[in-house]
């Protein structure tokens, strides 16, 4: 009975702990969506080397895990050498495991297997950018692209999904740490008004209107879309995954390439090994010059009415109106009025409002045009208007054309229907 007992108790202990172990790997591999947004961002001063197959035995199976990391360090270190100054890892520098532990900032557990004395594993090695870099003999500085808003996008048979929904595709791309990659990476949340904005449908919109208005939005200047085409054999099966990387509002091809995995059960490890290669596709295409800014998204150039105009649908009233072109202005107005340039503010509780705003501003008799110029949904934009008469007159005239209108110190803050504006102009 005593023996009985006691090999239960031993395996009960060893359950628990392969369960802990579990847990570890659970919890790098799936981040939830509270803390998905900030793990990708840790490590943006590290290096990271993946991919090390450790097997190590100890007097117990903690002291067999400790063996293991300590030479999954050392391991780390000859291939992180290798890789930043070329040649052989085994021209690395031979460092104690105490200054390798003053310079590694954690273990990823990409795989293990845990026995009483025994620990089996393949791990991930992340060291301090800043720390390491004097032993690698360089600065720890690397050309970096613009910032690039991130905008996955995951297919499964016919039904394409951005942030319209949380895909496993979204969170690898959330998990995967940038910290070594020459690319800028803007990765949104998810939250808030982004299921609305970041959708399947912006990736097709030629026009640079609304695109520049979204990359301003999320603090970027470019955008890269990776696509994943996942097809599942059968229940339980392979599962086949085709990526492609495009690049820029025309969706510039810029690598394609397919993986696949034995089941459903390794989605994950696909769509890691599939963000590592995009990465390093668009690393590649950054050093010899095909992943360019595209100069239309400049902000510093002005905005494109003709481009914003083909953003909101071919709204009626062209924005981009020459200044050759005559313009009919009403019997009440004097004709040889001057055009004025008016910079108002515009309550926009949501999307919807910056559309109908724009195009009842347009049909007010003398406005010449009216872009917006600085939005934010569910705040107040910005829309410079062009009017034929003084701003007394366009207050007038957005009254008429049922605005609620309040007059600030040189501008004017209109609001649609009921919405009530936060605080007067005069109060900001």
């Amino acid at each position: 009975m005593q023996f009985i007992t006691r090999n239960l108790i031993v395996a009960l202990a060893i359950a628990l702990l392969v369960m802990g172990a579990a847990g570890v790997v659970l919890a790098q591999q799936q981040p939830t969506r509270e803390n998905a947004r900030d793990f990708g961002f840790d490590a943006r001063a590290s290096y990271e080397v993946t991919g090390i197959l450790v097997d190590a035995s100890g007097e117990n199976a903690e002291d067999a895990r400790r063996n293991a990391w300590e030479q999954a360090q050392r391991e780390g270190w000859r291939m992180l050498y290798a890789r930043v100054n070329g040649g052989p890892a085994s021209r690395a520098p031979n460092l104690s495991d105490s200054s390798l532990s003053a310079v590694v900032t954690g273990i990823i557990v990409e795989e293990e297997q845990i026995g009483p004395r025994r620990y089996v594993a393949r791990l991930g090695v992340m060291f301090d950018r800043a720390r390491v870099s004097r032993y690698l003999g360089v600065s720890g500085i690397i050309r970096r692209s613009p910032p690039m808003l991130v905008l996955p996008v995951q297919w499964v048979g016919n039904t394409p999904l951005s942030f319209e929904d949380r895909t496993p595709w979204e969170r690898a791309w959330l998990r995967y740490r940038s910290g070594e990659s020459p690319i800028d990476y803007v990765r949104a949340s998810g939250t808030g008004p982004t299921p609305l904005l970041l959708t399947v449908g912006q990736t097709n919109r030629p026009g640079r209107g609304w695109w520049r208005f979204l990359l301003d939005s999320y603090g970027a200047a470019d955008v890269v879309v990776p696509v994943v085409h996942l097809q599942y054999a059968y229940p339980g099966g392979p599962v086949y995954g085709r990526f492609v990387a495009y690049h820029g509002p025309d969706r510039t091809k810029i690598a394609q390439f397919s993986l696949r995995v034995r089941s459903p059960n390794s989605l994950d490890q696909l769509l890691d090994e599939g963000v590592r290669r995009i990465d390093a596709a668009y690393a590649a295409a950054l050093e010899d010059g095909r992943l360019r800014p595209d100069p239309s998204l400049n902000f510093e150039f002005g905005l494109d009415e003709e481009a914003l105009e083909e953003a909101l649908d071919e709204l009626e009233g062209s924005v981009a109106v020459s200044v050759n072109r005559p313009v009919e202005v009403p019997t009440n107005t004097v004709e040889n009025t001057a055009t004025g340039r008016y910079t108002i503010q515009v309550v926009t509780p949501d999307a919807n409002a910056v559309r109908s705003s724009e195009a009842t501003v347009r049909g007010t008799p003398g406005v010449r045009g009216a872009t917006t110029s600085s939005l934010a949904i569910g705040g107040v934009s910005l829309m410079e208007i062009n009017y034929i008469g003084d701003l007394d007159t366009l207050a007038s005239a957005l009254s008429a054309r049922g605005f609620q209108v309040q007059r600030g110190a040189g501008t004017l803050r209109i609001s649609q229907g009921g919405s009530q504006p936060a605080a007067t102009p005069d109060g900001e």
